[in-house]
């Protein structure tokens, strides 16, 4: 083996065949147990603790509906399959079980013994039932009386009431009674479910509540009032309950005539899928729990009895309830590039050259400028565009409406199959159409995931074409909190490769060949594998050789090996992986050569950059697309070179050595999948550092 830079040594003994990686399941909760020390971080502004508290419950939320939902399925079927860790889907099953019970009780921990003191020292207090003042209890029941009551339905349970469909992640309440009702029938149970209509957390006019931010829960004013919906008989006892769902939609692409009215059909089924997880409140009887878990079809493994209010998600809102800029992260507005401070006209700027994008340190403005004035410019012919995700309100995607609207050529690429946002791309599909565009599906069975626009404007006799690539997604929201990059070029090879992506999905016939872009499911994955390959041949030649690259997620195999071979050879390796991560670095004889790194920090790291020295050619790439094998095999992507040698000296001082310096929200792999957080005597933060370098 060749040490990165030194003489090539003898190869020790090592491990191999699954002892080489990491479980993908137990990888993601090892990145929710780091988002969860967000939560517990000094150094993290209070309200923004809480706010972590809350993406850590939404994190597994998803998990359990996604994730551990396949694991049941596969388990349904009596599945032996194993992946690459050796590990069949009963075994993960079981080991996620029990890390996921242990981060729920500490997340639990965390907010009943640290969170709430320290909010409450602030004037931010969550009232409980035992506490309240004679002022409080009365404002409190005139709340339940003029706004809760009216819109209850409780339940009871008998043979002509039968155990409702409860929804996935509904707050519910099961409430055991005694007696008989006004029918004379015995009731020994009746669920309540409450109320989507109102928040699950209410806010007391400061002279009530004793303090300048003073909160209560939904659940604790229907638990103190519960007996007035069952007059006459007798209480025993009230317990939250919420269960979790299996959320995927199940629609055979080649079967179906139409796509979208398949989706429309089975997205309210999403809500009623097969239950994965039980959770209900610690104070609930054992009788009672199990009641709900046989109701449910669940195992032990699947009930989480939770010391707190069930359903943290639910406090998500209470930071943007309370003013207090103090306990929060300092606000910022977003810098514009240079080429842009002065220069209106998109088009011209962008045959002065390329523009980097670096969000959201950088305003997202000028994308959704490009496509507005693209919309209005009497030369512009036509615009394509794909949407993955793009929110309910899009003032980009208004601006296809409006382009077509005005008798343009307008292109959608929208993909009907983006998880969780299916009900929002219908929407836009539909007022698209309406409007007049042109609206595909993508390619059944391949994802459209890439992240591109083309504009073709008439310029004097000839028509240039004009492109935007991302490694984001055309989102208004998300591009304030996820650190991407984009690039507004019209370089005639780029965009060529542009307009032939956009033909295979638009049209028929065999794959063309493109110049400067890597595209899945072709190429991207081969030139990945050649690309690790070169390096690994130059440091067997004795030349310098380096390999950076930025993502979400690591988990395809053939790379994870190509990576191995390459660290073998003396390659030098850094990762920076956000979530899963499969392999494992620091293996004797395998990967000492590679390190890999997960930054969480007040940004969620999401651009894909991908270094390779190349013999100082210092080739830089970005892209859609994880190392992941849905996204090389199954998806549309894209992976775009930076070849403007200041953008080029940009995207790997921001994206990558910025990173590679962090010493605050940086957490090192070890060889054993775990993470142990990165500490230096100077805290650098890349996200800190990056903001004050690019914000306005």
């Amino acid at each position: 083996m060749r040490k990165a830079g030194g003489k090539r040594a003898e190869i020790p003994s090592s491990p191999t065949g699954a002892a080489l990686y990491s479980n993908r399941e137990l990888s993601l909760l090892e990145f929710n147990r780091r988002v969860l020390a967000q939560a517990e971080h000094a150094d993290t502004p209070l309200l923004e603790r809480l706010r972590f508290l809350c993406i850590f419950s939404s994190n597994l939320d998803e998990f359990y509906e996604v994730r551990v939902a396949g694991l049941k399925e596969q388990i349904k079927v009596q599945s032996v399959a194993t992946g690459p860790d050796g590990l069949d889907a009963q075994r993960v099953h079981t080991l996620v079980s029990a890390k996921a019970r242990e981060l729920v009780a500490h997340q639990y921990r965390l907010f009943n013994e640290v969170l709430i003191p320290e909010l409450a020292e602030q004037g931010i207090r969550f009232l409980r039932r035992p506490n309240w003042t004679a002022a409080q209890s009365e404002w409190i029941r005139a709340y339940f009386f003029e706004q809760l009551m009216p819109i209850l339905t409780p339940i009871g349970l008998d043979p002509t009431h039968p155990f409702p469909r409860v929804l996935n992640k509904s707050l519910n309440f099961v409430v055991e009674l005694q007696g008989r009702d006004a029918f004379g029938r015995s009731h020994r149970a009746a669920i309540v479910q409450a109320p989507r209509a109102l928040p699950r957390v209410i806010r007391l006019p400061r002279e009530v509540a004793g303090c300048e931010h003073g909160f209560v829960f939904l659940s604790s004013i229907l638990h103190a009032h519960v007996c007035e919906l069952f007059a006459g008989m007798e209480v025993r006892g009230c317990y939250q309950f919420r269960v979790t769902r299996n959320s995927g939609l199940f629609v055979d692409e080649e079967e179906v005539k139409n796509l979208r009215e398949a989706l429309q059909g089975e997205l309210p089924q999403r809500h009623l899928g097969a239950a994965v997880r039980l959770e209900v409140a610690g104070n609930c009887s054992a009788e009672m729990t199990h009641f709900l878990q046989e109701q449910f079809g669940l195992e032990d493994a699947d009930v989480f009895c939770v010391d707190g209010p069930v359903n943290l998600v639910r406090l998500m809102n209470v930071p943007d309830k309370v003013d207090r800029p103090d306990l929060k992260y300092r606000p910022f507005r977003p810098g514009l590039p240079k080429a842009l401070l002065n220069q209106p006209d998109m088009f011209r700027a962008i045959r002065d050259g390329d523009i980097l994008l670096h969000h959201p340190y950088q305003s997202f403005a000028p994308v959704v400028d490009f496509i507005q004035q693209a919309a209005q410019d009497p030369d512009v012919v036509s615009i394509k565009q794909t949407v993955y995700r793009a929110g309910h309100d899009s003032s980009l995607l208004q601006a296809l409406i409006d382009a077509a609207r005005a008798g343009k050529e307008v292109t959608a690429v929208v993909e009907l199959l983006a998880r969780f946002d299916e009900e929002a791309n219908i929407g836009w599909a539909a007022a698209l159409e309406q409007a007049g565009a042109h609206v595909v599906y993508g390619v059944v069975g391949f994802k459209a995931h890439a992240k591109m626009a083309l504009v073709l404007r008439r310029e004097g006799r000839h028509l240039r074409r004009y492109a935007h690539l991302g490694t984001g997604n055309y989102h208004g929201q998300t591009t304030k909190v996820y650190t991407d990059f984009g690039l507004l070029t019209c370089d005639e090879g780029i965009t060529d490769d542009v307009a032939g992506v956009f033909a295979q999905l638009t049209g028929l016939g065999q794959t063309s060949q493109l110049a400067r872009i890597w595209q899945s499911p072709f190429t991207l994955h081969a030139a990945l594998l050649a690309a690790i390959r070169r390096e690994a041949e130059h440091a067997r030649a004795g030349r310098k050789a380096r390999i950076i690259a930025k993502m979400n997620a690591l988990l395809e195999p053939g790379i994870i090996d190509a990576l191995y071979e390459a660290s073998n050879a003396g390659v030098r390796i850094d990762l920076i992986v956000r979530g899963a991560c499969a392999l494992r670095p620091g293996i004797p004889g395998c990967s000492e050569n590679i390190r890999v790194r997960s930054v969480i920090g007040r940004f969620l790291e999401h651009s894909r950059i991908f270094y390779f020295y190349n013999d100082k050619a210092e080739d830089v790439m970005l892209s859609s697309a994880d190392w992941m094998g849905r996204n090389l095999f199954r998806r549309i992507e894209v992976c775009f070179p930076v070849a403007d040698k200041r953008l080029k000296a940009r995207v790997i001082d921001e994206g990558l050595k910025a990173y590679l310096k962090d010493k605050r929200d940086t957490w090192e792999m070890m060889a054993n999948g775990t993470y142990r957080r990165r500490r230096g005597r100077v805290p650098f933060a890349a996200q800190d550092a990056l903001l004050r370098m690019l914000a306005g």
